[in-house]
Order: C-alpha cells, then structure tokens, then sequence
C-alpha cells in the first residue's frame, strides 16, 4: 500500500511539475476580423506556426478569426489597451490617423501584391513612422489589386456610364469621375445588393469571386488595377516588452518574410480563384486600352494630391515619401 501511495504521490508531483512547465510558457492572443477562409486570416495561421515551430513550442498563438474577439473598427484600440495582444488592423478604416503609409493605398496602378506589399514594408522600415508609435509592428502587407466585377460586360470606360458598383475608400472617387454611380455598403451586403438589382457589380480584388462566389452572379471581369489596401499586425507594447529578448528576435526576424508570403500567397490564391470562376461560370476577362488606363490614372490624381496636403499637414515631406514609394515600386517590379 505503501508503494502505491508512493507511486500515485510520484505521478501527481510529475503532472504538476508538467503543468508548470506548459504553463511557463508564453501564450499570445491574435485577433482578427475577416472570415477565416480570407487571406488575412489564412496569414495569422501561417505566422501561428512559424512562431511556434521557431520557439520550440515556448510560445503558443492562440487566434480569433472573423470578429470573435475584435472587429475591425475596435481592433486598434482593442490592441493598445491589451484586450487582444495581438491584432490585423485595416488602415484604411481609420482616416487621418495613418498619414504615412497611406501612401501605398494610393491609385498608382500595383499589378502585383507581393510588390506592393514589400514596398509597404520597405517604407515603414525607413521611416519608422510616429503614426505607430503606441503599438509594435510585427509586419504588413496589402490586399490584391482591385477590379470591377459586373452583371453587364465592361469592355470600355464608357460601359461605365451609370452602372452602380459596390465599393469603398477612395475608388468611390475614382468611379465617379468615370461616370460610374459608386455604391458605399459592407462586402457582407454585396451579395444580395447584387442579388436584388441594388448594384451591378463591385470593385474588389479578385479572391472575392471565389471567396464569396461572386463569379456566380458576376460574369465579366475588368482589369483596372485599382487601389490596394493595406494592413498592419500590430501588438500591444506592454506584452511586447513582457517577452524575452530571443522572443522578440524571432518575431522581428519574421516581419519581412511574413510580408513577402502574404503577398506572394494572394497573388497566387486571386489566379486560382480567376481561373476557377473561368472553369466553372465561364466568365470573361477584359483588359481595356492604354487610353482607358491613362484616363483612370488622370481620375486618381486628385486623390495623389489630396494626400500630399494631408501629409504635409501632419509634417511629413510628401513629395520624397512619394518618391520613394514610386521609385521601390518601380525596383520590385523590375525583379
């Protein structure tokens, strides 16, 4: 009896000296917003397992897709008063408060995510800027070019006239200086707007058509290369700082890579999902004419300028950060 006491007391000082050891660990909280089939979401599990192959399982990333514990418009606060640790913001949802690196979200025609992503990171790289300054940037990277996605064929801009497209941010402008009716509502209201008569069509990046069926309703496809949007990882400073200094190298070690993936998995991911829609719903692809693209290009410029103002509002040099962004453009593009 005496053995077994001795053998069961064993046991229970070993399980608690594992739940010890599991517990030393270090558990991090990664909220997101979009469902868990995007690319946003599909990056967070990649940077999951990255981080904990890296640290040898010392630390475990625990994630929250599709708005389970922060949405989209209270992930930037919910981050930096440490509801979550760690959080995808959308830039684009909070006007103003990111006067840099807005620059990559401007109508400079990105044919390619990966680049557009790389130059995002580049430049905040460079200048480190002070719009970030409450929250450590673990890495970035934008969303795929975006294209119109119509119930009625699109071949040139004068198909335009009229037509009511979903959208959002600054191609709202562009579209209308096209002669396009743009029509502002979440992505979630698109399919029965589109369903309904509501709107004819969207502007989006590609994945969508497979993401949300859209090639379904949406048989014509338009190249126009419109804005990307970027996103940022984000992390709450305090935890940031609660983490060991082999920790931190890791994570640090990981922002451009992690940049660079994203970029070339979407760029990947919205070919599959265009061939897909071909394959399936048979739907068609237009690219329109040099002077249809010169046009559209003539249509952001305000757009360019609007943002000059506002950054040199904020104190920053317009005019070398937009030449840097152009001239990183211009590098990945010719690799």
């Amino acid at each position: 009896m005496r053995k077994i006491m001795s053998l069961i007391a064993a046991s229970i000082a070993l399980a608690c000296l594992m739940g010890a050891s599991a517990m030393a660990g270090t558990t991090l909280t990664y909220a997101n917003f979009p469902p868990a089939p995007t690319f946003p979401c599909i990056q967070m599990e990649h940077w999951k397992a990255e981080v904990e192959k890296r640290t040898n399982g010392d630390v475990a990333v625990q994630t929250f897709p599709g708005s389970t514990l922060l949405g989209a418009k209270n992930m930037l606060r919910g981050v930096q008063t440490g509801q979550a640790d760690i959080g995808c913001i959308s830039t684009a949802y909070y006007p103003g408060v990111f006067p840099l690196i807005s620059v990559v979200n401007l109508p400079v025609a990105f044919t390619s995510t990966e680049v557009a992503s790389m130059v995002m990171w580049d430049m905040f790289q460079k200048y480190q800027p002070e719009e970030f300054k409450d929250v450590k940037v673990l890495t970035m990277f934008t969303s795929a070019p975006s294209h119109i996605m119509s119930k009625v064929a699109v071949k040139q801009l004068s198909d335009l006239n009229g037509l009511e497209l979903r959208a959002s941010g600054s191609i709202l402008k562009i579209l209308s200086g096209l002669g396009a009716q743009g029509v502002g509502m979440p992505m979630s209201q698109t399919p029965e707007a589109l369903q309904k008569g509501v709107v004819k069509g969207l502007v989006s990046s590609y994945d969508v058509l497979k993401d949300m069926n859209f090639a379904e309703l949406c048989r014509y496809e338009t190249v126009t290369n419109l804005p990307v949007y970027p996103f940022a990882i984000i992390m709450n400073k305090d935890r940031w700082e609660s983490l060991s200094a082999e920790t931190k190298k890791i994570l640090d070690d990981l922002g451009r890579e992690q940049a660079q993936w994203t970029g070339k998995y979407l760029d990947d991911y919205t070919s599959k999902a265009l061939a897909w829609s071909k394959e399936k719903y048979q739907v068609e692809v237009f690219e329109l004419t040099d002077t249809d693209y010169a046009e559209i290009k003539k249509q952001g410029e305000p757009l360019i300028t609007a943002w000059k103002a506002d950054a040199a509002k904020a104190g920053l040099d317009a005019e070398a950060i937009l030449a840097e962004m152009l001239a990183l453009k211009a590098k990945y593009e010719a690799q």
